[in-house]
């Protein structure tokens, strides 16, 4: 049985914090921990505008807490992104995902995360067959 505290995660785990442009992303478990998924509680700053595309993963997400939207490019259509919505990346795709007001999120990779991870500049991560300790 795994057990973990977010409250300390965040104040004795630095390396399971991630922080990028106007995102943090606590991870709570990690490829390392084998369950076949990572999970992670995201916060997007208010106002903020980020485009990503999972090419080499399957992201699900769960909003506890803001509004935002989110706008499939492929279709061009927006969704309302308020406490008690998910929404399931289940075609790679390439999405904008707007904060109107803090966003707080629990997300779900498969294949999970190992923690190394960095958004490339198509807003996707690495295969984790291309990860390196340094990636």
């Amino acid at each position: 049985m795994i057990v973990r505290d977010f409250n300390k995660i965040v104040a004795s785990e630095p390396d399971r914090v991630v922080t990028d442009a106007k995102w943090s992303s606590v991870r709570m478990l990690l490829a390392d921990d084998n369950m076949g998924f990572s999970f992670h509680i995201t916060f997007l700053e208010e106002g903020s505008e980020h485009t990503f595309e999972y090419k080499n993963h399957f992201e699900s997400v769960y909003c506890m807490k803001g509004k935002g939207s989110i706008t499939d490019l492929a279709t061009g259509e927006t969704h309302e992104i308020t406490p008690g919505v998910m929404y399931a990346l289940d075609k790679h795709d390439r999405h904008v995902l707007r904060a109107e007001e803090e966003l707080v999120m629990a997300c779900c990779f498969n294949p999970p995360v190992t923690g190394n991870e960095v958004h490339r500049e198509d807003g996707s991560y690495a295969a984790p067959d291309e990860l390196t300790e340094d990636a």
